[in-house]
């Protein structure tokens, strides 16, 4: 299955906090046996990623606080990709709620300014993404060629993301 163009991910999700990030990773995964490089059984190769400030969710230019608890749609881009997962190997899909350290710690509390934040800014959240018949987390990769119809909607594979909690 070849893969080019812009993935996306349309996650419903809650935080207990007033601020989070969502972060996405689409990798490859191979076989957890690889028998002419037996090193590379179970590798994930990163294909694309991108994270997002929960305070920007719907307007980059201007931040607004999370409301606790409450589920929220998140449409997060990540940036173009091209592959072909060859046979065995698979899609594997991470979605965190830090990158830290390579993106700054998020204090889990809105702040005008994250680098402002004082040390009692820092609190302890939970995220959770939300799943459910009507409303599902899933994830959208641009599908070149040919590919099952049951996955196939519109020219892009839609994944749902289950048993996420």
């Amino acid at each position: 299955m070849r893969v080019a163009g812009q993935p996306f991910a349309r996650l419903l999700a809650s935080t207990s906090g007033s601020d989070a990030d969502w972060g996405r990773k689409d990798s490859r995964r191979l076989p957890d046996e690889v028998p002419e490089h037996a090193k590379l059984g179970g590798y994930q190769q990163m294909l694309s990623a991108d994270i997002l400030r929960g305070r920007y969710r719907e307007d980059p230019s201007k931040p607004a606080p999370i409301e606790p608890n409450k589920v929220l749609a998140y449409r997060i881009r990540l940036p173009n990709v091209s592959h072909t997962f060859l046979p065995g190997h698979r899609i594997m899909v991470q979605v965190q709620s830090t990158w830290f350290p390579l993106y700054d710690r998020n204090p889990q509390t809105f702040v005008p300014n994250i680098m402002h934040a004082t040390p009692e800014n820092f609190i302890k959240a939970s995220q959770r993404i939300w799943h459910t018949r009507d409303n599902a987390s899933l994830i959208e990769l641009p599908v070149v060629g040919r590919v099952s119809e049951s996955l196939r909607r519109g020219g892009w594979i839609r994944l749902d993301l289950v048993g996420l909690t």
